[in-house]
């Protein structure tokens, strides 16, 4: 990729690389799952392809006033964790992030599949969920369609996540079973379909959401933008995408006014298979401006 060269363009991305002695706003980390994945999957090409996508875009916000992310935020990039499937690689993802978080940076973990968010949000100790998704992901077993039932049942005890804590946000028709919808209302989770979405508007469902996963005091949430929650002609590189899902205007807001939450401590961004994109690289690109929008979020507390 060939991109022009202007210095009063300056594009986003290529950040410097963590360094813990450094004050740091917000980091990067690649957590390339992909081996448990229910649906074949490239998606531990994807960390890369985002980062490669982000120097498609400037990290200016329009305003008014205008501002320079690069200018009110200290960004670094703290690289891959190598090999993070398995329990050796859970291990591994748990403590990178612990380490990153507490060094007070805000964690967006570029995924890899939806199995990420188990030990990503273990390793920011979490006490509460929000996901973007279309689906529940409370499957049995091990695999991406299973992260927030292992947070709540797998997790070490002191790691678990309350599900009355945990927010689900664009489950939509089509996408999931009737028993994993049982599952969800008898643990308590809060689940608000794509439908009650656009009905009752984002304003009103992020800031039921907020109070809901940051309840109780030194209350700390992870965000999960599980990027198949769109619209599948925008996303065609999420392989579990559904035609009517979210608008990109949708997402991108909802996961701006997340990031507004202080309470809002880490994110990871899933499901997307960069091998199996289009060739404008449109689910990459969207991938890419949802980290954007997180520091813009970030950026306005």
């Amino acid at each position: 990729m060939t991109l022009s060269v202007d210095e009063l363009w300056p594009r986003a991305g290529g950040w410097a690389e963590f360094d813990s002695a450094q004050q740091t706003d917000a980091v990067l980390l690649g957590v390339p799952t992909w081996r448990t994945s229910l649906s074949p999957t490239g998606a531990h090409a994807t960390p890369a392809a985002i980062r490669a996508a982000l120097r498609r875009y400037s990290a200016t916000l329009m305003g008014p006033p205008v501002v320079d992310l690069d200018e009110v935020l200290r960004i670094a990039d703290a690289g891959d964790i190598a090999e993070p499937d398995g329990d050796d690689g859970i291990a591994a993802t748990v403590a990178r992030v612990a380490e990153l978080s507490a060094a007070d940076a805000f964690v967006i973990a570029l995924g890899g599949d939806n199995s990420l968010t188990y030990p990503v949000a273990r390793g920011a100790g979490t006490s509460g969920l929000i996901t973007i998704d279309a689906h529940f992901d409370l499957r049995d077993g091990v695999s991406n369609g299973s992260p927030v039932r292992r947070l709540v049942e797998d997790a070490p005890l002191s790691e678990r996540i309350d599900p009355t804590r945990i927010v689900q946000i664009g489950i939509a028709d089509f996408a999931n079973s009737a028993a994993y919808a049982r599952r969800a209302a008898e643990w308590g989770i809060r689940v608000i379909t794509l439908d009650e979405l656009r009905r009752r508007g984002i304003a009103d469902v992020s800031a039921e959401a907020v109070e809901i996963a940051g309840a109780g005091d030194a209350a700390r949430i992870h965000l999960d933008i599980d990027v198949d929650a769109a619209d599948r002609a925008i996303v065609p590189g999420c392989p579990a995408s559904v035609a009517g899902g979210l608008a990109a205007f949708e997402l991108r807001t909802l996961v701006r006014s997340f990031a507004r939450d202080p309470r809002i401590v880490s994110a990871d961004i899933a499901e997307v298979d960069a091998t199996a994109d289009t060739d404008d690289e449109r689910t990459v690109r969207l991938a890419a401006l949802c980290v954007l929008e997180l520091l813009a979020g970030l950026a306005a507390r």
